[in-house]
């Protein structure tokens, strides 16, 4: 009986995939997404728990750890200012520094009150310019492209059709290569997709064969190079530039596999 019913269980799977593969049901189109960031190049600003957490490790690294040359030379230092004062011990002047620790205390906070650090701000950011990774140094910035999408040109995460015969990594690679050209260094961080997204095609332009898309993003970390085509409008954007450029639903499934910013 029960080598009946596998065989019976069997017979019905075949049946229901040969139909499959006869059905004139519209069929999705399969697209690879690249998202590709470049992460901050100078340290984010902490926030209030890095803040504390921060305060308490310096404070146990304080409590734990031994004094430095600094200190003990300063604590000779005041040890012979008191011999100096006192005309009960015969103290030799050889042996008295004329340079004190304090001296180079006050010489050293002197320095650092004329020191100035660079700016963060770059010529892109006052200009607004915002073709470039050198701007906004402690955010993360994402690749924006146009894409070609039925009659119109939207600025989405640069995409391409799947082709038979690649695998979906070769695919965004592919797709990456001929929207920003072979200077454009990146580092894929797997080989399967790290989000998805799926959308119809207006009514005009769905066929028998395709009624819309099913996206597969790819992640990938800016390493260098520069974009190709003078043409294209190319931007890189932060996090909340691009909420206001992408659809509602698009940003949602890229949000959601980016690193969230703490601030």
């Amino acid at each position: 009986m029960i080598f009946k019913r596998l065989i019976r269980t069997e017979i019905q799977l075949c049946l229901r995939v040969f139909s499959k593969g006869l059905s004139t049901k519209p069929q999705w189109d399969i697209i690879t997404g690249v998202c590709v960031e470049r992460l901050p190049v100078i340290t984010p600003p902490l926030n209030d728990l890095q803040k504390r957490y921060k305060e308490l490790l310096w404070t146990i690294e304080v409590e734990k750890s031994l004094k430095s040359d600094h200190e003990i030379r300063h604590e000779n230092d005041k040890i012979q200012a008191e011999l100096l004062k006192s005309d009960t011990h015969d103290v030799d002047l050889d042996a008295v520094s004329k340079i004190t620790a304090q001296d180079l205390e006050d010489a050293a906070n002197e320095e650092f009150a004329q020191f100035k650090f660079g700016s963060i701000e770059t010529e892109a950011d006052k200009k607004g310019d915002k073709t470039t990774t050198d701007r906004c140094l402690q955010r993360h910035l994402v690749l924006v492209a146009p894409v070609q999408l039925g009659d119109d040109v939207r600025t989405i995460l640069p995409q391409g059709k799947w082709q038979e015969g690649e695998t979906l990594r070769q695919t965004a690679e592919r797709v990456l290569e001929e929207h920003c050209g072979k200077n454009l260094k990146v580092q894929f961080l797997s080989n399967a997709p790290c989000g998805f997204y799926k959308y119809k095609y207006p009514t005009s332009l769905q066929t028998d064969k395709s009624i819309g898309a099913k996206v597969f993003f790819y992640y990938a970390n800016y390493k260098g190079g520069a974009l190709e085509g003078k043409d294209k409008k190319f931007n890189w954007l932060t996090r909340n530039e691009l909420k206001e450029l992408l659809p509602a639903k698009y940003n949602k499934s890229v949000q959601d596999f980016l690193i969230e910013e703490t601030w």
